[in-house]
């Protein structure tokens, strides 16, 4: 790995460091990137632990959910229109509240953007060696990592490609996984019904249990999120990034809502499963026999890899975007390869540190997402009202509702996350987000480091 790291040195210092990221994204690889992310197989995963949580309303938990995550999305898109960088949520803050609260907010995301990848290596690993019991699972975490590692070092549109073959795969998969549910409901299986209100309303429905299980769901739509960082390398970025948004959290509620309704509608009582929190190959055999669940596993398969691989593309670019205005080392972060386009060094790193998912456990890596994901999530919605009550000069009635009531909304429902954030996710939260502001300390009053903020004109 050393030689070729001095290999793309060397080829950064012949256009004397000024290459950049190059627009070639358009937005139906923004809609594929942010499915990809999402991972659309994961909503089996999640199914058996939410129908319990919400007494078999899982459909009705992911409406809820969608519609609450809706607001913050909006946020995303105005801010992206205003600060069109790859930093995502590090920039918008640094830019309407506080360049030292925006590199804070960076570094917490971090922990979102660098665990993500971790987590699917380390499915990947579970979900092969359950098909390979005699192949170490190390070795299928590593062969994950060097894939996904390779991929990310080519033109951001290799990635996009090989994603859209992933994300295709799995939504065929879920219309498959429909058209053999609807078989069974006629069938008289769960249900017995093909179009049922149940798993939206009951009688003994509760308000309380649906937003429970929406706290956890909401995590499933992180993805409409991490296309912001490819804001410098997407054609029209201005427009395309906040349509690709909307798209990329409406099509995922949209597949995670027709999925579990009608694994619902199959299994209205998870208390039939032999394991309702590790369900998805049981509900596959069910439906479809062995040959259906050797294709539902390939689709898990798929998603963890597709997801692998846009997280590492997002991180990346976050690492560039806060390398680039000196938070980092810039000769590292804020590197990108004159041919290749894309932030090389910085993916070799990422690679590096997905080494560490042989030594974690999934609690632990998911523990990390949450914390991170809620402070890029909060903070974005604060950074629209930030913009229009320290920035905008004449504050028209007419943005009222998109500026403040909308991101409001929105933040509501964070602070509603932030309470039923388990214990553990907060603890090594804070304990990461210390570890910056002491990073920041040193930097400010130590090292007295020239910040270069990027200047955007409004």
């Amino acid at each position: 790995m050393a030689c070729i790291i001095i290999l793309l040195q060397k080829g950064g210092q012949a256009v004397n460091g000024r290459a950049e990221l190059t627009r070639s994204l358009k937005l139906r690889h923004i809609v594929v990137i942010g499915l990809g992310y999402m991972a659309p197989m994961a909503v089996f995963d999640t199914f058996g632990i939410v129908s319990g949580e919400t007494g078999g309303h899982v459909p009705a938990a992911y409406a809820v959910t969608l519609l609450a995550i809706l607001f913050t999305a909006a946020s995303y898109g105005k801010m992206v229109r205003l600060f069109p960088s790859a930093g995502t949520a590090y920039t918008y803050t640094q830019q309407t509240i506080h360049p030292y609260a925006g590199f804070l907010v960076g570094w917490a995301s971090l922990l979102d953007y660098l665990f993500l990848p971790m987590i699917n290596a380390l499915l990947t690993g579970v979900y092969l060696s359950s098909v390979f019991p005699d192949v170490s699972t190390v070795w299928w975490i590593i062969g994950f990592i060097v894939l996904v590692t390779g991929l990310n070092v080519f033109r951001v549109t290799v990635t996009a490609s090989v994603n859209s073959i992933l994300v295709l795969f799995q939504v065929v998969v879920v219309v498959l996984f429909a058209g053999l549910a609807i078989r069974g409901l006629m069938q008289g299986d769960g249900l017995g019904q093909v179009f049922n209100l149940r798993p939206f309303l009951s009688p003994d429905m509760s308000v309380i249990a649906l937003l429970s299980g929406a706290s956890i769901l909401c995590f499933s739509f992180l993805g409409f999120d991490a296309v912001t960082t490819l804001t410098e390398e997407t054609v029209d970025a201005k427009k395309t990034i906040p349509r690709g948004i909307m798209l990329v959290a409406l099509a995922g509620g949209a597949l995670f809502i027709t999925a579990s309704y009608f694994m619902q509608s199959l299994f209205p009582d998870v208390s039939v499963l032999s394991d309702p929190e590790a369900a998805s190959a049981e509900i596959a055999l069910f439906i479809g026999g062995t040959v259906f669940q050797l294709v539902f596993l390939a689709a898990a398969l798929s998603s963890t890899l597709a997801s692998g691989l846009v997280s590492v593309t997002s991180v990346t670019r976050l690492l560039y975007a806060m390398g680039r205005d000196g938070f980092l080392p810039k000769r590292w972060f804020g590197y990108v390869h004159p041919k290749l386009r894309t932030p090389v060094l910085n993916v070799l790193l990422v690679g590096a540190l997905m080494l560490f998912a042989l030594y974690m456990d999934l609690l632990t890596a998911t523990s990390f997402i949450n914390f991170g994901a809620l402070i890029a999530f909060s903070f974005v919605n604060i950074s629209v009202m930030a913009y229009y009550f320290r920035k905008q000069k004449n504050k028209p009635i007419k943005d009222w509702w998109g500026f403040v009531l909308s991101p409001l909304i929105g933040t509501t429902f964070i602070a509603f996350l932030w309470v039923n954030l388990e214990a553990t996710s907060m603890m090594l939260g804070l304990l990461w987000s210390s570890v910056g502001l002491i990073y920041l300390l040193y930097l400010v009053k130590v090292k007295k480091t020239n910040l270069e903020m990027m200047k955007f004109e409004e």
